[in-house]
C-alpha cells in the first residue's frame, strides 16, 4: 500500500476499447489500495490508446501532463455523418463518395494545419450549466457549444480506401478529433464521421512504452 512518504508514480496504460478512463483509474484505485490517483487526459470509451496514470504526489502533475502535445492515429467514414461525432450513435444515410480524388482528400487537411477555431461535440464531457453537456444531450436539451482556439501541427491522411480515409493528427490540449473529422468531411462537402481513434504520443510518452490491463494486472499487488 501507498504510503504518505512514496513518491507516487506514473503509469502509461493502452485504455482498452470501451473502457472509460475513469474505468481504468477505478480498476487501479483497487488494484492498489489507493485513493490519490488519476488521469492526465480522457479518451473516450470507443478510443484506444496511451492514458497517463499518476498517482500519490505524481498527481501533482497531472496538469503538466494534459498540456503537452498529443498525437493520435485513426480512421473516419466520408459521406456518412451522426451525432455525436463517431459510432456512439446512429449513422445517416450514406452519401455518393465516388466522385472524390486523392488531390482533393489531401489538400482538404490543410485549413485544418495551424490555429484554429473549433467547435467539440454536443456528445462530450464538457460543463455546460452545471451539466454535462452529453447529459444534456440524451434529455434531448439543445446545447450550445462555444468554440474554441487549438493547435494543429500535423494532420496528413495515410490510406485512402473510399469511404474510408485513415489518418494521423499531432494538436494540442483542448483538440476534438471527432470534431475534426466532422468538419474535415463537411469540407468535402460529404460529411464524415470518426470510425476509431488511437492515441500514439503525449509528450514525449509514447504508446509503444504502455502497458495493456491485462499485462499491468499481475504486477499489481494482490488483494
Amino acid at each position: 500500500m501507498e504510503t504518505s512518504e512514496q513518491p507516487g508514480q506514473v503509469l502509461l496504460i493502452n485504455k482498452p476499447l470501451r473502457w472509460t478512463s475513469f474505468d481504468v483509474v477505478k480498476k487501479l484505485r483497487y488494484k492498489l489500495k489507493i485513493k490519490k490517483i488519476g488521469h492526465a487526459g480522457t479518451l473516450d470509451p470507443l478510443a484506444t490508446g496511451l492514458l497517463i496514470i499518476c498517482t500519490g504526489k505524481m498527481t501533482k502533475s497531472i496538469e503538466s501532463f494534459m498540456g503537452m502535445e498529443k498525437e493520435y492515429t485513426g480512421s473516419l467514414i466520408l459521406g456518412q455523418t451522426t451525432p455525436s461525432f463517431d459510432l456512439e450513435t446512429e449513422v445517416s444515410a450514406a452519401v455518393d463518395v465516388s466522385h472524390l480524388t486523392e488531390k482533393q482528400i489531401h489538400e482538404a487537411c490543410l485549413p485544418f494545419i495551424g490555429t484554429i477555431q473549433q467547435t467539440p461535440p454536443v456528445h462530450s464531457a464538457i460543463w455546460v450549466n452545471g451539466q454535462r453537456a452529453y447529459d444534456l444531450a440524451r434529455q434531448g436539451k439543445e446545447v450550445e457549444m462555444k468554440q474554441r482556439e487549438v493547435e494543429i501541427s500535423a494532420f496528413e491522411v495515410t490510406t485512402i480506401a473510399l469511404p474510408r480515409i485513415d489518418f494521423r493528427v499531432v494538436c494540442s490540449k483542448g483538440t476534438y478529433i471527432r470534431s475534426l473529422a466532422r468538419d474535415f468531411g463537411e469540407a468535402l462537402g460529404v460529411g464524415a464521421h470518426l470510425s476509431a481513434l488511437c492515441r500514439t504520443r503525449i509528450g514525449t510518452f509514447t504508446l509503444a512504452n504502455a502497458q495493456s490491463m491485462d499485462e499491468i494486472e499481475p504486477r499489481l499487488p494482490a488483494q
